[in-house]
């Protein structure tokens, strides 16, 4: 059995977002042969073409940690309807310069988790077309618009309601397949 490298973008920087909460449940809830690493955005400065020549040691960090990650998952919240500026911002680095995409080919999985009823679906339908852009590889089933309420997942990750628990276990289970069955077709180098 192989092990997956599974690089992680937790899209809010907000030190109490309930994403990064969510991102510490999956983690747990992964089956063993995913290991993660999060791939951090907060410290990106914006991006600009003008960099493309000179990229900042942030920017080849990001580039460098996607390329050690065999897959990656976003787990965003949404902002005025779409992805938090920061998420994208990172996206923008890592797909330049041109011909240098960091997505290309890599499988990828999107979830996210809002307090409201429709759970970050504007927010992933809008990821979705950049990351199709970028020619990510994504997992298009289950969709998974977490609605999160006070208490369904501890700070440390533990997810106490059992139905969302085996949603998110069966979740994790389906992005590992979806990694093995992209990687057979398209190996990374």
């Amino acid at each position: 059995m192989s092990t997956y490298q599974v690089g992680y973008f937790v899209g809010s920087l907000s030190s109490t977002s309930i994403n990064r909460t969510l991102s510490t449940a999956l983690v747990r809830l992964a089956p063993k042969d995913l290991e993660f690493t999060e791939i951090p955005i907060g410290n990106l400065p914006l991006y600009s073409p003008d960099f493309d020549s000179d990229y900042p040691a942030e920017a080849t960090a990001l580039k460098e940690a996607i390329a050690a990650s065999s897959a990656v998952l976003f787990v965003t919240p949404e902002y005025n309807r779409s992805i938090p500026g920061a998420l994208k911002n990172a996206i923008d680095w890592a797909s330049r310069p041109w011909g240098q995409n960091s997505f290309n080919h890599l499988p990828a999985a999107v979830i996210g988790a809002s307090p409201g009823q429709i759970g970050t679906a504007l927010a992933q339908q809008s990821l979705r077309a950049v990351l199709s852009f970028c020619n990510a590889r994504q997992m298009t089933s289950p969709e998974a618009y977490i609605r999160l309420e006070p208490g369904a997942i501890t700070d440390d990750g533990d997810v106490t309601d059992e139905p969302m628990k085996q949603f998110l276990t069966d979740f994790m289970q389906e992005f590992r397949d979806h990694v093995e069955r992209v990687l057979t077709v398209l190996p990374r180098a």
